[in-house]
């Protein structure tokens, strides 16, 4: 195979246990999520990776392909490198199972460098921002990347910052999808917890600390992830 989805699903969640769960006009929001992720045409097969039997049966009772992993894994990294260590596939994509509004075009946009380019490991995506009041929300990453689309840096600050006001302020966030070559996958796994990732709580940051490089893609389309039962709701709304 050349390209998988992954979705990594946990049940337990500090602010929304659950969740993925979560009734969503009549689905369950895994269920939104794998859907979508199925309409992508860049990839060969979806497998949700779960850690609960309610998980589990719920991805089954709609037809999805599902993996019970291990419940000692802290993070959807290492539940996708259970899935695919035994499979035999050159890009994986890191599909969050609390998206019900991916767009199938995203995982397009983020898996096809890597199958073009040998030289790249890793890419993800960003999104001009529009909203100035994003620029500050700490919770919106700004990410800043190179000519060549490689990224410098990940921020919850307002990166870059702008000192010179003559200078036309063009701000990115970053869309936390993600899309790994197999190799990399396990090289980024056993990367030690870095100092700006400690700082900022962006796992990404890691990556280049340690001196790799991440391609990013910039895309017109965006999504929301669902963190808590307010969110599900604004999610109803939009799908409505």
């Amino acid at each position: 195979m050349d390209v998988i989805g992954v979705i990594p699903a946990r049940y337990g969640s500090t602010r929304f246990e659950g969740k993925v769960l979560a009734d969503l006009h009549g689905k369950p929001m895994i269920q939104w999520v794998w859907e979508a992720a199925k309409k992508a045409k860049i990839l060969d097969e979806v497998i949700v990776a779960c850690d609960d039997k309610r998980i589990e049966e719920a991805v089954k009772s709609f037809g999805g392909k599902v993996v019970f992993t291990s419940k000692e894994h802290t993070c959807g990294t290492d539940r996708i490198c259970e899935v695919v260590n035994p499979l035999e596939v050159k890009v994986i994509v890191n599909i969050q199972a609390d998206e019900p509004l991916l767009d199938p075009v995203m995982i397009e946009n983020v898996a096809r460098p890597l199958l073009d380019n040998p030289a790249l490991n890793m890419a993800t995506l960003m999104k001009r921002i529009d909203e100035h009041r994003e620029i500050a929300d700490p919770n919106v990453v700004k990410v800043l990347a190179d000519k060549n689309g490689l990224a410098l840096y990940f921020s919850r600050s307002a990166v870059p910052y702008q000192q010179d006001k003559s200078v036309r302020a063009v701000y990115y966030k970053h869309i936390g999808l993600y899309a790994y070559t197999k190799d990399f996958l396990f090289i980024f796994k056993n990367l030690p917890e870095s100092y700006l990732e400690k700082m900022e709580k962006l796992e990404q940051l890691r990556v280049l600390e340690a001196g790799f490089r991440i391609k990013v893609i910039e895309t017109k389309v965006s999504t929301i992830g669902v963190d808590t039962p307010e969110d599900l709701e604004k999610a109803k709304k939009i799908i409505s």
